[in-house]
């Protein structure tokens, strides 16, 4: 399964600056020239002119001719940002505008050129001046190099976990942590800091893994990793205190500190933490949360049948507490006390709950292509089929595309594409359908928090396409799929667009569902992520309405009529008059009035309905 285009597909284009090869003269350190650079997945050429319009082409390398892509070292040519393209007898330097460009750039490359046939293992950071290498004094020309290439370490830390299946380097597993006996729980694998590394950030693993792919590192719960590249958003490059180096899946790791700890569960709702409470049914079970305060944290406890919400303080003194009598520097030592004492709590905090199976990987493995062998663990998964004449082949791939640079819990994660005919998408399924449906049917066993948390999630997700300058231009009931314990997530990218301006104008004769359209969607097909707002409002009204369709007596030109004469929606019978007007705050005319994705995250609450609060 992979993504597969035309030759010719332009992958990104950028203004950057290079390096005279110096085939017919001798190279000076001065010697750059900025040019507009196009890759494609034949080749990386180079031309005159601007991103907009590239002009003369002064160069191309064919990929196919590619044996490194490798950084080089700032004080080579005293420029930030540089890297190196290394191919026939010749080495490209290419001085990117910032960190982030030199790292997309570099990540893409190594995506074309990994199954090369002549790739290097060795590289040299730095460059031939004044009759020797600047990184490492070396006055051979020809030689190696004096550090490993990026498919040098993975193809170590791939030969490293076959070293250990084999059992050849006995030495090396006497350093691992031996397994558990039968009927003992595993271990955590001691946590050991790494000093004087150079990293991007330190992270410890919170589920385990077992690397599928060359190049992929394994995982234990509790183990270590330095983050050494993590401009692929799924997969990172990252060292193990063994110094492995390989790919981690981004989202089976956390941030060394609060974010690490079990317990510590930021995004999760006061209604989703009372359901996970109650379903472990356990005396003391707890979970640390953001608070719908501003910058607090909430301790949610399990007392009998109950949950205690309890708000975490922070003094002038930057200490944290729940009693006066008991502060701390942390919220663990706060949360490894109250574990041991009540100290004014219902009771003594025990173990948070478990939450059920493991996410799913980006993929399956850090490459293109899903690794084919047996996997103990198995997820369902959904697949969506190209129908004849629903929608271009080239369309239906742009959708798949668009859904693969997304990774949020609240979206729906995609596997794979199959690219030849008959074309498929495949993304994890949702066992209970769609929220629309999901209403319907259970309208008379959903509480008003349950319904409000759904519709909180769904803002969850929205929050963070917008952050991306997506905007989806379908959000409906409709097109959210519902989980396990009532887990929403947004899914149906078909209409998605990135937007740099934060404003899409579609084509004439697009087609968009008329009863969730903003007015300056109807008026002149301008979508933005204030239409997105618009339609976020008429979603929370399906909530409130248990699903029904809006404007459910009027057909597509009536309600074109109804919403240019500026009537709205009106307000369900078990909507709150404040809950109400909050929603209609999503349908004012004037665009720019409407409240952001991150507004509505930061009062959510209060946007969607929920008359709950934190309590003491």
């Amino acid at each position: 399964m992979y993504f597969e285009a035309e030759h010719e597909r332009t992958i990104r284009i950028a203004v950057m600056s290079k390096r005279a090869l110096g085939k017919n003269k001798v190279l000076t350190q001065t010697n750059w020239k900025e040019r507009v650079f196009i890759l494609t997945p034949q080749k990386l050429s180079y031309h005159e002119g601007t991103a907009e319009k590239p002009g003369k082409c002064k160069g191309e390398i064919e990929l196919s001719k590619v044996k490194a892509v490798e950084f080089v070292v700032d004080q080579t040519f005293d420029r930030q940002y540089c890297f190196q393209v290394v191919y026939d007898e010749y080495i490209l330097y290419v001085t990117a505008t910032n960190s982030d460009q030199r790292k997309d750039w570099m990540e893409l490359l190594r995506d074309e050129i990994r199954e090369n046939k002549f790739l290097l293992m060795k590289y040299h950071p730095g460059a031939y001046l004044n009759s020797k290498w600047s990184c490492c004094n070396e006055k051979d020309k020809a030689d190696n190099g004096c550090q490993d290439t990026f498919i040098s370490i993975e193809k170590m830390a791939f030969q490293a976990k076959e070293n250990i299946a084999k059992n050849e380097d006995r030495a090396f597993i006497a350093n691992q942590p031996l397994p558990p006996l039968p009927g003992e729980a595993p271990k955590e694998v001691a946590r050991k800091p790494f000093e004087n590394e150079s990293c991007i950030e330190v992270v410890v693993a919170v589920y385990e893994f077992k690397g599928v792919e060359p190049g992929d590192l394994s995982l234990s719960c509790g183990e270590l990793f330095a983050v050494l590249d993590k401009s692929g958003e799924h997969w990172w490059l990252a060292k193990n205190t063994r110094g492995d180096q390989g790919y981690i899946p981004s989202n089976y790791v956390r941030k060394q500190g609060l974010e690490s700890e079990s317990w510590f569960q930021p995004e999760m709702s006061r209604q989703q933490t009372e359901d996970a409470l109650r379903t472990e049914g356990k005396e003391g079970c707890f979970v640390v949360r953001k608070s719908s305060r501003e910058g607090m944290y909430t301790l949610s406890v399990l007392h009998g049948e109950s949950v205690r919400h309890y708000h975490i303080k922070v003094d002038e003194e930057d200490q944290f507490y729940i009693s006066d009598r008991h502060r701390f520097d942390s919220v663990p030592e706060l949360i490894h006390y109250h574990q041991h004492n009540s100290g004014g709590l219902v009771t003594r905090l025990r173990q948070p709950p478990s939450f059920g199976k493991k996410p799913s990987t980006a993929g399956f493995g850090h490459g293109k292509c899903v690794w084919e062998e047996k996997k103990k663990e198995s997820y369902p998964v959904a697949v969506k089929m190209m129908k004849d004449g629903a929608m271009s082949e080239k369309n239906f791939i742009e959708e798949a595309k668009v859904m693969k640079q997304f990774q949020h819990k609240k979206i729906v994660q995609l596997y794979g594409v199959c690219s030849t005919s008959p074309i498929y998408i495949i993304t994890e399924k949702k066992i209970k359908g769609c929220q629309k449906n999901y209403l319907r049917k259970n309208q008379f066993k959903l509480n008003s928090p349950e319904m409000t948390d759904m519709v909180s999630q769904v803002a969850c997700a929205m929050k963070y396409l917008e952050k991306k300058n997506f905007i989806h231009r379908d959000q409906a009931a409709r097109n959210c799929l519902i989980g396990e314990n009532k887990t929403v997530k947004v899914a149906d990218f078909g209409l998605s667009r990135y937007v740099i301006d934060d404003e899409y104008t579609a084509k004439k004769r697009t087609k968009f569902p008329i009863k969730w359209a903003a007015p300056e969607v109807i008026l002149y097909s301008k979508f933005s992520s204030k239409s997105d707002v618009w339609a976020f409002g008429i979603l929370a009204w399906e909530k409130k309405s248990s699903g029904k369709t809006p404007y459910p007596a009027m057909s597509n030109s009536d309600v074109v009529q109804q919403k240019l004469q500026n009537y709205r929606l009106e307000k369900p019978s078990k909507c709150p008059d404040l809950a109400y007007e909050k929603k209609r705050k999503c349908w004012i005319e004037e665009s720019e009035l409407r409240p952001t994705f991150v507004e509505i995250n930061r009062k959510k609450t209060k946007l969607v309905g929920d008359d709950d609060t934190d309590s003491f």
